[in-house]
C-alpha cells in the first residue's frame, strides 16, 4: 500500500523538471484532489476519473489531504490514490500549491484539478483536457455559465458574486471569461512551472491574473456541475462575505503586483482630480473676495492631495521597474528548469 506522505509546507517547485513541448507522444497526467472531510464522496470520485484515455499513456490520482480528521486521507488510499497529508488545515490554496510541486516533480505532461466533493463529474476530463493536450491551449477550465443550458442550481447571491467576479477578472485580464471560479481545471507543464501565486486561502481568481499576465492561451470548456453539495458545506464559499474580503484581497494584491503603474496610476489621477477641484474652490473665493480666509483649509487639503498625487505616481513608476525585473527572473528560472530536465 502506497504510504500517506506528510508535509509541514507545501511540496517546492524549486530546481523541477520543466515543460516538454512535443504533444506528438503520448502523456503523463495527474489528477489531483484536495480534500477536507470528505469521506462520503472521496472514493467515487477516484473510482469515477478515466484511465484509459488517448492520447494519455499514464494516468495518477494524487489526493492533498489538507488536514482532515475522519478518513478521508484512508480511504483514498484504499480506492488507489496517491496521498499527500497537511498536518493541519491551510486552505484550499495551499492544498494548490502542493498539487502543483507534486505534478512537476513527478515529471507530468498535463495537472488535472478537481474538487472532491462530488459536484464535478471526472468522466469530463477528456472533454476537459483535449484543448491542452492538443496544444490549442496552456489552460482550460470548466465552465458552468459559458453556456446557458448548463448553468448549475445555486442561490441567486452566488450567481451574483460569481458574475460580478468574472467581469471583474475579466477587465483586468483584458479578456473574457464567464466562469473564474470553477476548480475544475487543466494545466500544461508549461503553465504550472511558470504560475507563481501568493494566496492561501483560494487560488482560482489569482491563476487567471498571473496566466492572463504572462500570455498563456486560456479557454473555457462548458460542462454540467452540480450546483449545491451532497455533503457537507464548501470550506471556502461557505461564508460568502469572508469569501468575498479574502479573494478581493488577493485579486487587489494581483493587480497591484502585475499592474503597478495602472493600480498606482489610478490612484494618484484620483487624488490630483480631488485636489484640483478643492483647489479650483479655494483660488476661485480668492479671486472673488481678494482673501484666502475661511477657506484656507482647500488650499492645504489641495495642495496635500497633489503630493499625494506625485508621490503615487512615483511609487506606480518604480513598482513598474521591480515587474520588468520580476519578468526577467521568473524567465530565468523557467529556462534555468527547462534546461536541468533537458540533461537529466
Amino acid at each position: 500500500m502506497t504510504p500517506i506522505s506528510t508535509l509541514a509546507e507545501p511540496t517546492s517547485i524549486r530546481d523541477v523538471p520543466t515543460v516538454r513541448e512535443d504533444r506528438s507522444r503520448e502523456l503523463r497526467l495527474v489528477v489531483a484532489l484536495p480534500a477536507l472531510n470528505e469521506s462520503y464522496t472521496i472514493r467515487d470520485v477516484i473510482g469515477n476519473i478515466p484511465r484509459d484515455i488517448p492520447g494519455i499513456r499514464r494516468v495518477d490520482v494524487l489526493v492533498v489531504d489538507d488536514g482532515s480528521t475522519d478518513e478521508t486521507g484512508a480511504l483514498a488510499l484504499e480506492a488507489g490514490a496517491h496521498v499527500v497529508r497537511h498536518r493541519s488545515t491551510r486552505g484550499v490554496g495551499a492544498a494548490f500549491h502542493t498539487i502543483l510541486g507534486y505534478g512537476i516533480e513527478h515529471g507530468a505532461d498535463l495537472i488535472v484539478t478537481i474538487d472532491s466533493d462530488g459536484q464535478f463529474d471526472p468522466r469530463d476530463i477528456p472533454a476537459l483536457i483535449a484543448p491542452v493536450s492538443t496544444g490549442e491551449a496552456e489552460f482550460s477550465t470548466a465552465s458552468r455559465f459559458k453556456d446557458p443550458d448548463l448553468v448549475p442550481e445555486m442561490s441567486l447571491v452566488k450567481k451574483w458574486g460569481n458574475r460580478m467576479m468574472s467581469r471583474l477578472i475579466s477587465s483586468l485580464a483584458n479578456e473574457k471569461f464567464y466562469d473564474v471560479s470553477c476548480g475544475m481545471r487543466c494545466y500544461s507543464r508549461k503553465a504550472a512551472l511558470q504560475l507563481h501565486l501568493i494566496g492561501h486561502f483560494t487560488y482560482t481568481q489569482e491563476v487567471f491574473l498571473n496566466l492572463a499576465f504572462k500570455g498563456m492561451r486560456m479557454v473555457e470548456v462548458p460542462i454540467r456541475v452540480r450546483g449545491r453539495r451532497e455533503f457537507g458545506k464548501s470550506r471556502v464559499a461557505s461564508n460568502l462575505f469572508r469569501y468575498a474580503i479574502r479573494t478581493s484581497q488577493i485579486i487587489l494584491r494581483c493587480y497591484r503586483d502585475y499592474f503597478p503603474l495602472r493600480f498606482f496610476g489610478r490612484i494618484s489621477i484620483l487624488f490630483a482630480l480631488i485636489g484640483a477641484v478643492l483647489g479650483t474652490f479655494f483660488l476661485s473665493n480668492f479671486l472673488r473676495t481678494g482673501r484666502f480666509s475661511p477657506h484656507l483649509w482647500a488650499g492645504f487639503v489641495s495642495g496635500a492631495l497633489f503630493a499625494f498625487s506625485l508621490m503615487m505616481f512615483h511609487i506606480g513608476v518604480i513598482g513598474d521597474m521591480m515587474t520588468r525585473h520580476r519578468i526577467y527572473l521568473e524567465e530565468m528560472l523557467y529556462h534555468q528548469r527547462s534546461m536541468k530536465h533537458r540533461f537529466r
